[in-house]
């Protein structure tokens, strides 16, 4: 990128300059808009002209404070849908920001980078705010002392490996009721509430990517049944197919008996309850040292 000829074209005072976006989803499609009134082209991606997007000005600080902005445009079938938004696809999507000279492309800088956050919609816009790298240093850090497993199920604290056979089940989703409510057929194998407390991620059809948590895993009439905390926000069909992985209630014995991953637990079983400073010696049913559970 010639960066120090775009800062040379800056200072003649007279510009040909506009604003780029690309925004990259989880699952990996990509979109580019820019402010200018014809597209651009450039990073392989082409930059659209025609979705009215614009943005207020960058606000930038120095230290660890989160940079920020907003971005405004048209909501769209072919650019910024509504429904994908409502279904939650543009979520933490990844945003680069350039300012570009667009009678030469290769003369480019980027502005800002960093992720989408809170999408508010209303009158056929949409209004994104774009949070900065160094929001993820808000996040807090560090390990709690608790008696239940502060590891998600399958991540690398976890490191159980979920697409072991036994710990999923793929196949066509057999009804649906009310988009929280899934009906899988008879499954052979699973124990009864195996993939409670576990994840469903929807693998074609319109709610293709859109993932849901399960809070229910039940036989009724001898069809295996997925209820969910809260409806997909695209409404599945059966025939769609999906994936139910296990779930896991962060117990010891859980993670003992159903993963064989005692060496991996994260929390403390042993741990004191809150009343173990006003428990007398003589009044502990166990004094030899171990747990008191």
């Amino acid at each position: 990128m010639a960066v120090a000829e775009l800062h040379a074209h800056l200072a003649t005072g007279s510009t040909t300059v506009s604003r780029c976006w690309a925004v990259t989803r989880a699952d990996g499609t990509r979109y580019g808009f820019t402010d200018h009134d014809v597209d651009l082209v450039f990073e392989g991606l082409r930059f659209r002209a025609d979705t009215g997007l614009s943005a207020l000005a960058l606000q930038q600080a120095t230290g660890l404070s989160v940079d920020n902005t907003e971005a405004m445009g048209a909501l769209s079938d072919d650019a910024l849908s509504e429904a994908d938004i409502d279904a939650g696809r543009f979520d933490g999507a990844e945003v680069v920001s350039w300012m570009v000279n667009w009678q030469d492309v290769t003369q480019r800088k980027v502005l800002f980078r960093g992720s989408i956050g809170e999408i508010r919609r209303t009158g056929g816009a949409f209004h994104a705010e774009l949070r900065g790298l160094t929001e993820a240093l808000n996040r807090p850090l560090g390990r709690s002392f608790q008696k239940p497993c502060s590891a998600v199920l399958g991540d690398g604290a976890c490191g159980v490996d979920l697409a072991e056979p036994g710990y999923f089940h793929d196949g066509p989703l057999v009804s649906v009721v009310e988009g929280r409510s899934f009906g899988l057929g008879p499954l052979e194998g699973f124990d009864d509430g195996w993939f409670q407390r576990g994840r469903l991620e929807v693998l074609s059809g319109a709610a293709e990517g859109l993932v849901g948590m399960v809070k229910r895993d039940r036989l009724v009439d001898g069809e295996r049944r997925i209820d969910l905390w809260e409806p997909l926000r695209t409404a599945a069909a059966p025939g769609d197919r999906v994936r139910v992985l296990a779930g896991c209630d962060k117990r010891f014995e859980t993670c003992r008996l159903k993963f064989n991953n005692l060496l991996n637990f994260r929390g403390f079983p042993d741990i004191p309850e809150d009343d173990w400073m006003m428990v007398h010696p003589t009044q502990a049913g166990a004094r030899g040292g171990g747990s008191r559970r």
